[in-house]
C-alpha cells in the first residue's frame, strides 16, 4: 500500500516527535517534502524552519540529533508522528522536551539539562533565542521583558539611541566604547527583530544574497 501526502494542499505539515524509549512528546516541528525525503533517506530528523525559511537537521549545530526509529502518517495524511532516539536535550532551551510550561498552574516543570548556549553555533543565535525566552519574563526583573511590555516605540527609540551612541564612539575613535556601543546596538536590533518575529537567519540570508553583487547596482535595483 502506498501512502501519499498532498504537498500541493499542505506544503508544510506538522510533525509530532516522541521519544521511542519513554513515549514522552519531545517537540512539535514542521516538514516540507524536501525535509521528509531527507529524513527518510538519512534516518535522521530534518525539518523546515518557518522562521528561518530553510531546511535544517535537528542537532546539526548542537549534536543533539534525532535518529528516526519509526514514522507514522495520520488518518488525514497531513500530520506525521516520529518516534526517535533522542541524543541530548530536544529543546533549544537545553531541556529534554519543549513542553515544560504548565498552563494550569503557570509553573515551569523542568529545568535545562545543559546551557542553552551549547545549542547554537554562534552568539547571535544564542542571544536571539534568549531574547525570545525573555518575552515572558517579569518586566521588573528583565530589561528585555520591559522593552517588550513598553512596545514598538520604546524598542525603536532605543535602536536609534544606540545607533547614535555607536556613531559618536566611532567619531571619538575610542576603541573600547566602539565595541561596547556596537554590542548595545546589536542587542537592541535583535530585540526589534524578535518584536517583529523575524529571525536573524533571514538577515544572514539577505547578506549572503548580496555577495558578489555590486552595492551600487543593488541599491539601484531597489529604487527601480
Amino acid at each position: 500500500m502506498q501512502f501519499e501526502i498532498d504537498w500541493q494542499k499542505n506544503p508544510l505539515i506538522p510533525v509530532v516527535v516522541q521519544n521511542i524509549e519513554t513515549n514522552e512528546v519531545l517537540m512539535l516541528a514542521y516538514m516540507n517534502k524536501e525535509a521528509l525525503d531527507k529524513t527518510l533517506s538519512t534516518g535522521y530528523a530534518h525539518y523546515y524552519s518557518r522562521s528561518r525559511e530553510k531546511l535544517w537537521k535537528k542537532g546539526e549545530t548542537s549534536g543533539n540529533t534525532q535518529e528516526v526509529k519509526e514514522i507514522f502518517l495520520d488518518c488525514d495524511s497531513d500530520t506525521i508522528l516520529l518516534k526517535v532516539k533522542q541524543k541530548g536535550p530536544a529543546c533549544h532551551t537545553g531541556r529534554k522536551a519543549c513542553f515544560y510550561k504548565n498552563l494550569k498552574n503557570a509553573q515551569v516543570i523542568s529545568e535545562p539539562e545543559i546551557e542553552p548556549s551549547l545549542m547554537y553555533e554562534n552568539i547571535i543565535d544564542v542571544l536571539y533565542h534568549t531574547i525570545l525566552e525573555k518575552k515572558e519574563s517579569d518586566p521588573e526583573k528583565s530589561w528585555t521583558a520591559k522593552l517588550f511590555k513598553k512596545g514598538e516605540n520604546t524598542i525603536l527609540k532605543k535602536v536609534v539611541e544606540e545607533a547614535g551612541e555607536f556613531c559618536f564612539a566611532v567619531k571619538d575613535k575610542n576603541k573600547n566604547e566602539i565595541i561596547y556601543e556596537c554590542a548595545d546596538l546589536v542587542y537592541h536590533s535583535l530585540v526589534a527583530l524578535a518584536y517583529s518575529n523575524i529571525s536573524p537567519e533571514l538577515v544572514k540570508k539577505e547578506l549572503r544574497r548580496r555577495f558578489g553583487v555590486s552595492g551600487i547596482e543593488e541599491k539601484r535595483s531597489r529604487k527601480e
